[in-house]
């Protein structure tokens, strides 16, 4: 039986471009090298086979000639790179809750990845194993793990919390100091696994951005594209070329079965074989993408409504209001009133 390629969300390879460029490398060059097509890595709904991932942190690693660079990661951090995952976390009322729902979607985030949580006296382990695809993983991408997942919790409470350990199975390296400075707590090398530990007080203090109503949202946004990924294939490889064809205008059923080289029949008795149509599926992606974009603060309301591909911002404005019973100015405020503790955003006006 073929071997079914392991992805990873192209959030993780955004992210790490930006860790990349801010250490002065070209990550642009890194991915044509790689063959690694921009195109997806733009895509939100974008996925990259795990060994593309794995060759990205060991030419990283060569050409920078810092075996710490997945450290850097703690230095990109933003929701937005796992979009739905990152704005469920966000909205959770605590840390633990939050890396409860990472837990629950981390097969969106990465499927070669699996975190872990357990409960110990007077404190939380959570455990990052990356399992690699035909390569194994590189410590790179445990650190990088470790690293955003501590940047995310000091980001959310506004504190810079200090684990009472973290722990990674690799030699103690020449130079310990990046891994001091980043983590400012005890240090353990060569130990069985890579982990974090959390004191109770930081994983059950309630967070400032917690937002039930928006959590449930986000909940049931991941759920689906979860339900899709493990159990529509077409449905998934379909919503995918829609993402890459809305900001060229409304796409034709014709131009989706053309991407996927199936006729529009074809296409057509698939998704209705996984219970959906394509105007479903159309409307569908738009709302998912919509709710992404709004948590994008650099991006108008009238990019927005272009990148979902209506010809008329008036009928964004219409259609997300039927969707979410509140216009896409409201929505935004409320986002990034939450993933934004201490900042004031400016919003475009409507």
């Amino acid at each position: 039986m073929e071997h079914a390629e392991r992805t990873t969300s192209a959030g993780w390879a955004r992210a790490i471009a930006q860790a990349l460029e801010g250490r002065g490398m070209n990550a642009a060059a890194l991915f044509a090298e790689l063959g690694i097509d921009p195109a997806v890595i733009a895509d939100p709904d974008g996925r990259i086979p795990q060994d593309s991932m794995t060759r990205l942190w060991q030419r990283a690693v060569a050409v920078s000639g810092n075996p710490a660079i997945g450290l850097s990661m703690a230095q990109t951090l933003r929701p937005g790179h796992f979009s739905v995952v990152g704005y469920a976390m966000m909205s959770s009322r605590t840390l633990l809750e939050g890396f409860g729902r990472v837990i629950r979607y981390q097969r969106i985030l990465a499927e070669a990845a699996d975190l872990a949580l357990s409960v110990e006296p007077g404190c939380y382990r959570i455990t990052f194993s990356i399992h690699g695809d035909r390569l194994p993983a590189p410590p790179q991408s445990h650190e990088a793990a470790m690293a955003y997942a501590l940047a995310f919790c000091r980001w959310m409470t506004a504190q810079h919390i200090r684990p009472l350990s973290a722990s990674f199975a690799i030699a103690e390296p020449a130079d310990p100091s990046p891994y001091a400075e980043l983590f400012d707590c005890p240090l353990s090398f060569a130990a069985p696994t890579y982990n974090l530990q959390l004191s109770r007080e930081v994983m059950e203090a309630p967070l400032a951005s917690a937002n039930d109503m928006l959590a449930q949202l986000h909940d049931r946004f991941a759920g689906d594209y979860l339900a899709r990924f493990e159990s529509d294939p077409v449905t998934h490889q379909a919503r995918q070329v829609l993402c890459r064809l809305l900001p060229q205008g409304e796409p034709k059923r014709q131009a989706v079965a053309n991407a996927m080289k199936v006729s529009t029949r074809t296409l057509q008795r698939r998704l209705q074989e996984e219970g959906i149509s394509f105007q479903q599926l159309l409307e569908k992606t738009r709302r998912e993408l919509a709710l992404q974009y709004l948590g994008q603060p650099q991006l108008t309301l009238f990019e927005i409504a272009c990148m979902l591909g209506f010809a008329d911002p008036s009928n964004f404005f219409r259609a997300f209001k039927r969707w979410f019973g509140l216009p896409p100015g409201q929505y935004r405020e409320q986002v990034l009133q939450n993933a934004q503790p201490g900042e004031q955003q400016s919003t475009a006006e409507e």
